[in-house]
């Protein structure tokens, strides 16, 4: 069995591990977001914090959309660089941020954990997604050409 073929199952586990674990800090968000919070806060204090943690968790989600269509078409799917750090970000990441859930850390650590461990794989296979489109667009465009003459 190759590398390649123990990357990709390893590659995708650990993606959804990672989504389920941004999926239950969304749905708990209440403790982590009181965490960010001092002791006496007001309303209005406590809305722009959950508001700050709903959109860091909603880049998030966005990213994944990202890297599961280049995973699901295949254009990264067997890159086996691509499939290491995949691997290494999403399995990071979903160790941090189960320290972020369960010891309810403050939520400007949720920004640094996104920066290392989740924009420049999802950045990565965005430019594997744009080059495969725009390698075959330019494969259709010649061909197309051929059958002119």
């Amino acid at each position: 069995m190759s590398a390649v073929s123990n990357l990709v199952p390893a590659r995708f586990l650990t993606i959804i591990a990672h989504l389920v674990i941004v999926i239950t800090i969304f749905w708990s968000r209440d403790n982590n977001v009181k965490a960010c919070l001092p002791l006496n806060f007001s309303q209005e204090e406590y809305d722009r914090e959950d508001t700050r943690l709903v959109v860091a968790l909603a880049v998030t989600v966005g990213l994944f959309a990202v890297e599961l269509s280049g995973f699901f078409s295949g254009v990264s799917m067997f890159n086996c660089s691509q499939g290491l750090l995949s691997i290494g970000a999403h399995a990071s990441a979903s160790v941090s941020l189960l320290f972020f859930l369960f010891e309810q850390w403050e939520c400007d650590i949720y920004w640094w954990i996104f920066a290392f461990c989740r924009s420049g794989n999802a950045g990565l296979t965005g430019w594997f997604l744009v080059s495969a489109v725009y390698f075959l667009h330019l494969w259709r465009f010649y061909f197309s050409s051929l059958c002119l003459e």
